[in-house]
């Protein structure tokens, strides 16, 4: 009879064991499940971890151009596998393995509606808090040491022949882009000439582009550091320093700050021809989004190439496949200037790696700006990063990726 006992006991104590454990095994079966179809899909960086307070997924998009699409489809994803039962379900996003943005869903209990939708979740650049549990999490198909080859195609206008409306110059530039660790980004151009009318020998001949390395660091209070090293553009050749601040109390507004210490340098076909003198260049800027239109505005005080001290004006609109503004500046010296420049995306808008092959694909947009006062001297500058233009810039913005969720 105490050996009948004792069985029944040992039974029921298990029993109870094995139904404490069902919600753990049923969770862990839908994260693993969800970063297999995620992975499926093409992202990268792909991981997942869950407390008593909350479910976190962390992911890279690699294989929609634009986040915006990408990020709601990581959602479709997600919501399909199944949300956790009256808790948050989170997902941290990263850019070359740094956190960028949080998308967040809170279940509100009394709610009668069976499944979440888009519109459901907040979009923020607050990572601080939660990052803390994943930044350790094993992550699936991993970025670093995947090469990317961009082709950014580069026209170039100038009007300055009475007997020719414009002279020509449109180039073919293919460059290896490669994730080295976190944060770190190596880039590595050649540019090819296609069609040459009115821009000389030099600019006709197959040459080096930029050839850089990137490091990009985010600290907390949503402030992230990018230190760049090597060839530029604007025949400029040196280091360069940029740092971007987002309000946390309100998201709207940013500030940023940016110094470069750079020579000169010009390519004759593969001869390089360079000087040791350097300059000192640097801005600082402020920045205010509208959510409602997707409107950026934003004003910068900078001492540009030639040592001239000025201030900008930019005011631009983002839309799903464009990005399109004015832009206005005066420095000491020089005369008023300005125009329009505008950023177009370029197919195919999804793409997917087969493992560590290269992939070959066109740039993910390609801009022009027009310089209507056809100031030729002064305002001058450089791009530290081929992709460093005002469409990018806007990619990780949470109000943007909110208006993509709900207009999908």
């Amino acid at each position: 009879m105490k050996k009948y006992l004792t069985i029944k006991v040992i039974a029921q104590c298990v029993a109870v064991l094995l139904c404490c454990m069902l919600p753990e095994r049923g969770a862990c079966q839908t994260g693993e499940k969800t970063v297999a179809a995620l992975i499926e899909m093409g992202f990268e960086n792909v991981g997942w971890t869950e407390d008593d307070s909350e479910r976190v997924y962390v992911l890279q998009n690699s294989a929609y151009r634009l986040q915006g699409v990408g990020l709601g489809k990581a959602v479709d994803i997600i919501q399909k596998m199944g949300l956790p039962e009256r808790k948050p379900c989170r997902i941290v996003v990263l850019d070359n393995n740094v956190p960028q943005i949080s998308l967040t869903y809170n279940p509100i209990i009394a709610d009668t509606v069976p499944e979440a939708s888009r519109r459901d979740w907040n979009v923020s650049y607050e990572v601080d808090g939660t990052w803390k549990k994943v930044r350790h999490v094993r992550r699936e198909n991993s970025s670093l040491f995947k090469i990317d080859v961009m082709v950014y195609p580069e026209l170039s206008l100038k009007n300055l022949v009475i007997t020719q409306i414009y002279q020509v110059l449109f180039n073919l530039s293919p460059a290896v882009e490669v994730s080295l660790w976190k944060g770190m980004k190596l880039t590595a151009q050649m540019v090819i000439p296609v069609y040459n009318d009115g821009y000389g020998s030099v600019a006709g001949k197959v040459h080096p582009g930029f050839l850089t390395l990137q490091q990009t660091v985010r600290v907390p209070y949503n402030i992230w550091i990018t230190g760049t090293a090597g060839w530029f553009n604007g025949s400029r050749y040196g280091a360069d320093l940029a740092v971007k601040h987002v309000l946390k109390a309100d998201e709207r507004f940013s500030f940023e700050g940016r110094v470069g210490l750079t020579a000169t340098y010009q390519w004759d076909g593969f001869r390089l021809n360079y000087g040791t003198s350097t300059r000192w260049t640097w801005e600082l800027g402020a920045n205010f989004y509208w959510p409602r239109y997707n409107f950026q505005s934003s004003v910068k005080v900078a001492q540009y190439l030639l040592g001239e001290k000025g201030v900008r004006f930019d005011f631009i609109r983002h839309f799903r496949y464009a990005s399109i503004g004015f832009y206005a500046m005066k420095a000491e010296g020089a005369k008023t200037n300005g125009g329009f420049r505008f950023q177009i995306a370029l197919p195919p808008y999804k793409y997917k790696r087969r493992g560590y092959i290269p992939r070959v694909q066109p740039s993910p947009n390609m801009g022009l700006a027009y310089n209507a006062g056809n100031e030729r001297y002064y305002y001058r500058g450089y791009r530290a990063n081929p992709s460093d233009n005002i469409m990018e810039d806007n990619s990780f913005n949470p109000y943007f990726i909110k208006s993509e969720l709900l207009n999908y």
